[in-house]
């Protein structure tokens, strides 16, 4: 998955502990070659390979996992897209565009991205792209599904409290040895080393997603890195999005799209949802945040 997964748990003594995270790592490699697209023999790769062929079949780990984020598509109006890996990759926000693609071109680019040509069979637990040259890829929920995994088989060993930071998204469960709740910092990216906000999760996720890095400026507006798989055009308006949710792979995917959306139509989609909050940084450094989320300011 390409990123890197800090572990903490609460164990006896530090031998126990460290047989916890080493089965943590255990699950988080066999997950990444379930999902990967880059490695050639993932069940993934076989998908993409037979797009516009054939119905691959695969194990229902991986199909739930499809069926879910076909859910999460249909929740955000194809805001998340599991196809969006189908993009041409005509944006590049490494400071080398000196324009902005032609609409043709920007039309194009998504001509064969959509999660309705994703077709799904029960019964044969099979997998189909109608459209050839189609893929698939789990990079917006890839590492955050792979973090809920490890935390439940942990749990399962009864390991009664820890922490998973998957490069910066956090799974929590338990308590801090002291009694305390866990807490995660919130940083406004115009001012990265100044933290506005701490927040207690007690047995969930915060994942944050910010393009305050990667983006690019034209006619004025700064365009992010996190692409509308509807359009094909970049996101603007937002810099930051973190999400709190039970599980990460629903806090992963909602905060990418989240981005996309917008502001007004994300805040009132996440207010809908139990159980889910929200804090939204727009370009001049406001914040919004759901309904019924609590902020301990600093």
């Amino acid at each position: 998955m390409g990123s890197r997964f800090d572990i903490t748990v609460v164990a006896e003594n530090e031998s126990i502990g460290n047989k916890y995270i080493d089965t943590a790592v255990a699950e988080i490699t066999r997950i990444e070659k379930l999902i990967s697209s880059w490695d050639t023999n993932s069940q993934t790769s076989e998908i993409n390979r037979n797009a516009g062929i054939k119905a691959v079949k695969v194990d229902s780990e991986l199909f739930q996992l499809i069926e879910r984020a076909i859910g999460i598509s249909k929740l955000t109006d194809g805001a998340f897209d599991i196809s969006y890996a189908s993009m041409d990759r005509i944006w590049k926000f490494d400071g080398s565009m000196t324009e902005m693609p032609s609409e043709e071109k920007i039309k194009e680019s998504v001509a064969k991205v959509g999660f309705k040509n994703i077709i799904l069979d029960k019964e044969n637990s099979t997998v189909f792209l109608k459209l050839e040259g189609m893929k698939i890829g789990f990079g917006a929920i890839g590492k955050g599904y792979a973090a809920d995994k490890a935390k439940s088989l942990l749990i399962s060993k009864g390991v009664s409290s820890g922490i998973i930071n998957a490069s910066g998204d956090m799974n929590t469960w338990g308590k801090q040895p002291s009694g305390k709740e866990w807490k995660v910092a919130i940083t406004n990216p115009m001012d990265k080393d100044k933290v506005f906000a701490l927040l207690p999760i007690t047995n969930g996720a915060v994942v944050t997603s910010g393009n305050y890095e990667k983006f690019v400026k034209f006619n004025g507006t700064r365009y992010s890195h996190i692409i509308d798989p509807r359009t094909g055009y970049p996101s603007s308006g937002i810099i930051s999005v973190t999400v709190f949710a039970p599980k990460a792979e629903l806090a992963d995917a909602l905060a990418t799209s989240v981005f996309v959306m917008g502001k007004d139509v994300g805040l009132s989609r996440i207010n809908q949802m139990p159980k889910i909050e929200c804090i939204i940084i727009d370009d001049k450094g406001n914040i919004f945040k759901s309904d019924n989320i609590k902020i301990d300011k600093i």
